[in-house]
């Protein structure tokens, strides 16, 4: 990975471009630009980088899109979620709350549509089940939730909450609604992105990948990230 020094762009002042090194293909994918006129030259790549290497973070099982159990939490941590013993069953408490909000969610819904589409009420009251448990906060919370709803809710991990640093209220917020400023803030970066995502989405389909234009601006921010 190579930071290719400063350009002109007609969307930014000056664009950080980001660049991944393939010297086999050349991704038919135009760039992504994110937030501060950090663009990435190659999101295919950058996306293929990531699922090439271990620790790969899956999608549960569709056929079982209202209920959340042990099973969901397990897979979090196995995408490193880190949630303790003790927090696994403080979860499993409030699991009524957690399902009834799921089925007010269709198991399609999907931040690529309309504002107005997603069901901004369902979500708060899916994020509310997991406020004030003890050490589990945003990151843990998202990415117990996400395989459960992959194109509605990112991972919202400390890294991609530096990247939405603008739309967050801070940690004095309401638990559901700081989450919910996070992600309408997200909800904008993939629109402004979106053509692109969906290409990149497509070429992976093709490749026998199954991601969501929400993971795959995630594994992007998180390249940025890194890089910067």
């Amino acid at each position: 990975m190579t930071a290719v020094g400063v350009r002109p762009d007609r969307g930014a002042r000056h664009c950080r471009v980001i660049s991944y090194d393939d010297r086999v293909t050349t991704s038919p994918v135009r760039p992504v630009v994110l937030r501060d006129g950090v663009g990435i030259e190659d999101p295919l790549q950058v996306v293929l980088s990531f699922l090439k290497s271990p620790g790969r973070f899956d999608i549960s099982d569709p056929s079982r899109p209202a209920s959340f159990g042990e099973p969901d939490l397990r897979l979090a941590n196995r995408g490193g979620a880190r949630i303790s013993a003790a927090q696994i069953a403080a979860i499993l408490e409030r699991r009524s709350s957690i399902e009834r909000a799921l089925r007010d969610i269709p198991p399609g819904a999907s931040l690529s549509g309309q504002v107005n589409a997603v069901p901004w009420p369902a979500l708060r009251q899916l994020f509310d089940a997991f406020a004030d448990i003890p050490g589990v906060g945003l990151a843990k919370m998202t990415k117990a939730l996400y395989p459960k709803r992959p194109a509605l809710i990112p991972m919202l991990d400390s890294m991609v909450r530096t990247y939405l640093q603008d739309d967050d209220l801070g940690a004095k917020a309401p638990f559901a609604e700081r989450a919910l400023g996070l992600i309408r803030g997200y909800q904008r970066d993939l629109d402004l992105n979106w053509a692109a995502v969906q290409a990149v989405r497509q070429e992976l389909t093709g490749r026998g990948y199954r991601l969501t234009e929400v993971r795959i601006l995630d594994l992007l921010i998180l390249s940025a990230q890194a890089a910067a």
